[in-house]
């Protein structure tokens, strides 16, 4: 055979298995794929890309820069944080240095990143708030508000069981001084959305702790799945905050894990769970992530290693799918200013968080 239809045959074999080697990865594997070992070649993009199921692997991974590589453009990031209850010393510590955004000073930067901060404000803000360093009628001052808007709070669930603690007037108050600061309520009986650039965000709250009150949304099953199903139907994604659980318990009851479910199968994305005031586990429901408890964010709960604990839970979406969910751990000092850990200590509590959610996987 003459030496050039040698060579016009090696060099086709050459260029096919470049082909293979360099082109059908980025075609058939997504970056998280466990049967692809991404080489230095590898960049996804938004031809290639597509979305794998979030497992406790994605969400427990060592490393979630790979995220960065996807287009910015189809990204859109959701922060959720533990309780925050600016009352008691919390109220004392802010009113005594005239700086309400003292407890968000450490966190406010990350926070202000993400597209959407969702939290659960867990006391109603209002002119005449008593200085008080005990007991559980809880209330912050008015000007606390400021400290939300520069930590950059964009939707507040008010949906538990002290935002009634000074009656329908407390709440009204509450709703309105929220509102008026650009910050959306959720938990009171009505869907609030929030469009990120072209993709739209529902949120809804729901109490489940004491008792029924007027001005706050409940978990009625059968309110909660028409709420719910309303909101799937004008949403690209729906969040569920929910105050739940019985306190300081590292692992979710039974009626947790039915609610969770039943908000799940009405529709929703996300369930974020508060109220035990310690981190719980998280579980992924037909492909749908329920986080039963973030801890505490701002509180006063000194007493205790794991009352002083939390996560803050960053959900980022490619488009209206959640593709990746990392916790950041934060420490409580000063009776109530959280600060995010790294180290050890981060290490620690994410890996007592992935052994009860490996625990509650196998229940």
């Amino acid at each position: 055979m003459k030496k050039w239809v040698l060579g016009f045959i090696g060099g086709l074999i050459i260029l096919l298995a470049g082909y293979i080697f360099f082109v059908e990865p980025a075609t058939f594997f997504s970056p998280l794929s466990s049967s692809f070992e991404q080489g230095p070649f590898f960049k996804p993009s938004i031809a290639t890309y597509t979305p794998d199921r979030v497992s406790l692997a994605i969400i427990f991974a060592d490393n979630h820069d790979w995220v960065a590589t996807l287009s910015g453009e189809r990204i859109r990031t959701i922060v959720a944080t533990g309780d925050v209850i600016v009352a008691r010393v919390v109220n004392i510590q802010t009113t005594k240095r005239d700086d309400f955004a003292w407890p968000f000073e450490k966190t406010a930067d990350f926070l202000k990143s993400a597209d959407v901060t969702f939290i659960n404000l867990e006391a109603p803000l209002t002119e005449d708030c008593p200085m008080v360093n005990e007991g559980f009628k809880f209330c912050g001052d008015a000007r606390h508000v400021e400290g939300l808007v520069f930590a950059g709070i964009d939707v507040a669930s008010i949906a538990n069981n002290h935002a009634g603690n000074y009656g329908i007037e407390g709440i009204e108050n509450t709703t309105q001084l929220l509102s008026e600061n650009n910050i959306l309520v959720a938990g009171r009986n009505k869907t609030v959305y929030k469009n990120v650039r072209g993709i739209k965000f529902a949120f809804l709250g729901y109490n489940d702790i004491g008792y029924e009150e007027k001005g706050i949304s409940w978990t009625n099953d059968d309110v909660m799945r028409s709420e719910i199903a309303e909101a799937r139907k004008n949403a690209d994604v729906v969040i569920v905050g929910v105050h739940w659980g019985a306190e300081y318990q590292s692992q979710p009851d039974k009626r947790q894990i039915d609610l969770g479910h039943l908000i799940v199968d009405s529709g929703a994305d996300i369930v974020i769970g508060n109220h035990p005031h310690w981190i719980q586990p998280v579980e992924v429901y037909k492909d749908k992530l329920i986080v039963y408890a973030h801890g505490n964010f701002v509180f006063d709960q000194e007493w205790s290693q794991e009352t002083k604990e939390g996560v803050v839970g960053k959900y980022t979406f490619y488009d209206d799918s959640l593709i990746d969910v990392e916790f950041l751990p934060i420490f409580i000092e000063d009776w109530g200013q959280p600060y995010f850990l790294e180290g050890e200590e981060k290490r620690a509590i994410l890996g007592r968080m992935k052994k009860e959610s490996i625990i509650l996987s196998n229940l």
